[in-house]
């Protein structure tokens, strides 16, 4: 129970990576802030756990790109359940396999609302609440942030702002007590890398390609990054910042 009775966030926690660490920081006994646009599937998620154990889950329903309403939502959680020791950003879009040429100035812009102007908008709100638990940060990046991907640009320049911004604001926020990490996943089986696989011209087979890149033969589980976030939260990793963990099956050996 390596969270028990302290408050997590995760942004984008209704499904995929954010579901995988919204159920594995609640099976360590912590209190979870569901923060998802897809209203239906955080109300089902967090029923789920309410079921497990009474007033342990609640949601907000917003656009991560609507920092007025992500604001909200953060200080909704903590009127709730009175504190916040950890803030994962997690909440991401991938868009379609698409050339640079081809791709519209306002996808950009869009990649970078959500997955990075969230990020940086979601942890300068929640600092003041992690200073007072000495909580913990931990960004949810990629491996194309250090390795690239064809065909997806923007989609990696959004997720290697978010490895330098981790690297940066743990410097920032250290003397706090507060420590900022992020996690690097290659690929993992979620509903966004299904629906960006089934932009490609053969998705099975693309998936069966996806998966025979990591040397361990699959794609992650969304719970087993769910659990390396456990691990930067928690005080197993109480002199760890400012780290990206490349959780990638050794997709990156042999590169």
């Amino acid at each position: 129970m390596r969270f028990n009775n302290k408050v997590v966030l995760v942004t984008g926690g209704a499904a995929g990576i954010g579901r995988g660490c919204v159920e594995v920081f609640h099976a360590e006994g912590a209190r979870v802030s569901i923060v998802d646009r897809d209203e239906q599937r955080a109300i089902g998620l967090a029923a789920e756990l309410n079921s497990r154990r009474s007033a342990s889950a609640i949601l907000h329903a917003c656009d991560v790109a609507d920092s007025v309403a992500l604001e909200k939502g953060i200080e909704h959680c903590v009127a709730v359940f009175g504190r916040l020791d950890c803030l994962i950003n997690n909440a991401g879009i991938h868009p379609p396999d698409t050339p640079i040429e081809q791709m519209s100035m306002d996808e950009v812009r869009r990649a970078f609302d959500i997955n990075f102007f969230s990020t940086y908008v979601a942890s300068r709100i929640a600092l003041q609440h992690l200073r007072t638990t000495r909580g913990s940060i931990v960004n949810i990046s990629s491996m194309t942030a250090v390795l690239g991907q064809k065909n997806s640009a923007a989609y990696a320049a959004t997720k290697g702002a978010q490895l330098s911004f981790t690297k940066a604001l743990a410097l920032e926020v250290a003397a706090d007590g507060i420590r900022v990490n992020a996690v690097l996943p290659s690929n993992v089986d979620t509903p966004l890398m299904r629906a960006w696989a089934g932009t490609l011209a053969d998705p099975e087979s693309a998936l069966k390609r996806i998966a025979a890149l990591q040397p361990l033969g699959r794609m992650a589980d969304p719970a087993e990054i769910g659990r390396v976030c456990l691990f930067l939260a928690s005080d197993d990793a109480s002199f760890i910042t400012g780290q990206g963990i490349e959780a990638d099956g050794g997709a990156a050996l042999d590169y």
